[in-house]
């Protein structure tokens, strides 16, 4: 009997590395502040992946190399429901940009390691944010490797073309059109308030109507026909 060589066994590329998404609350709202707004902003383009906490494998057959960004974007591919990302299935496109929000349980060897990950299997960009101390910074790829961003206030991405603020308080990030990352709280409020003043003018041009109606009704009354006054 012919026993098959250890080369021809499946390898499994595990869908969670056992580690929670995040450490607190803090950093969990920034991961989700983040991930979903990028889904808003390309919610149009097909072929651009967004993703949040999603196991990353750049090398085939080496299910030990990986890493989650808290959240990356891949330009040039579907989107779609993923246990992973498996770059050789994904026409060999790495992740283009990824974040990772910090906890004070980081460690500057563990951000070390993952800066080298990154700047290793192919990532353009790279902004880590620290929400304890509303420090951010931003690498980004030149000439083969990834960067320090000099002046990450008021930087603009290339890849996204979102703009990072840094205020005393907090961090702000803008769309290209202007318009500010939100919560979903926030985003919810914002419908709400719109929803509010949609029907402010709904019942106010009911109003009017009602209005004329009534003095039409008078100067017909009156022997007068509404139609014929300019």
């Amino acid at each position: 009997m012919t026993l098959s060589p250890s080369s021809d066994r499946k390898i499994i590329y595990p869908d969670s590395d056992g580690q929670p998404m995040a450490d607190n609350t803090l950093q969990f709202r920034w991961i989700v502040l983040i991930k979903e707004n990028l889904e808003l902003l390309f919610a149009d383009d097909p072929q651009v992946f967004v993703a949040g906490d999603l196991l990353w494998y750049p090398v085939e057959s080496h299910p030990e190399i990986r890493v989650a960004p808290d959240a990356m974007v891949i330009f040039g591919r579907p989107k779609g429901e993923r246990g992973s990302y498996q770059q050789w299935q994904e026409d060999n496109i790495a992740p283009h940009v990824v974040f990772e929000i910090l906890s004070p349980g980081n460690r500057l060897k563990e951000m070390t390691k993952k800066l080298q990950f990154y700047d290793h299997y192919g990532v353009e960009e790279y902004y880590i944010y620290d929400p304890d101390r509303n420090d951010l910074h931003g690498l980004q790829r030149s000439e083969g490797s990834l960067t320090v961003i000099e002046e990450i206030n008021h930087w603009t991405s290339p890849r996204l073309g979102i703009r990072f603020v840094l205020t005393p308080e907090t961090l702000e990030i803008y769309r290209p059109d202007g318009r500010k990352f939100l919560s979903f709280l926030e985003l919810e409020q914002r419908a709400e308030q719109e929803f509010q003043r949609a029907e402010r003018e709904t019942q106010r041009a009911e109003r009017e109507y009602q209005r004329a109606e009534r003095l039409a009704t008078q100067l017909r009354a009156l022997g007068i026909d509404p139609d014929t006054i300019n």
